[in-house]
């Protein structure tokens, strides 16, 4: 018997619409990352992009299980002598981006290169409970259901 290799031509992408509100950022960034990658479908093929596009909506309302929003730190240089910056995941998400926090979990989920790249490339984010996308016709999943322990109360 042989292995069954996707071809680009045969994949079917799917529109996949996640509600952020009070799901714990690490669990719905690795169920982001496989739906982007297509491990949840069965033509999964390693150096074939077979993933689907996913919209996440209320990103400002991500929950961070423990004491991450006001010890867990973000670190960047600017390039000049003594230019380290920081900023705690609760600065980050009650802050005018609060969609680079969940884009940062996913990326740092996904491999590097350019397959993963590209992947990458078919997440939108949205800080708001609007998007844009609603002409894709987008498939509701509800993460905060498939596991009792992906949905915190604040």
């Amino acid at each position: 018997m042989r292995t069954y290799s996707a071809k680009p031509s045969e994949v079917e992408r799917k529109w996949y619409v996640i509600d952020a509100e009070g799901v714990v950022l690490g669990r719905l960034a690795v169920i982001v990352a496989d739906l982007l990658r297509g491990k949840n479908k069965p033509m999964y093929t390693p150096h074939i992009d077979t993933g689907d596009h996913v919209i996440v909506i209320n990103a400002e309302k991500v929950h961070l299980t423990g004491n991450k929003a006001a010890n867990e730190r973000f670190f960047w240089h600017t390039g000049h002598p003594g230019g380290i910056k920081s900023r705690t995941l609760g600065q980050i998400r009650d802050g005018a981006h609060p969609d680079r926090l969940i884009s940062k979990a996913v990326q740092r989920m996904m491999p590097r290169g350019p397959l993963a790249r590209a992947q990458f490339g078919k997440l939108r984010i949205y800080a708001g409970p609007a998007h844009p996308h609603e002409a894709q016709q987008p498939e509701i999943l509800d993460v905060a259901a498939l596991n009792p322990k992906n949905k915190r109360s604040a």
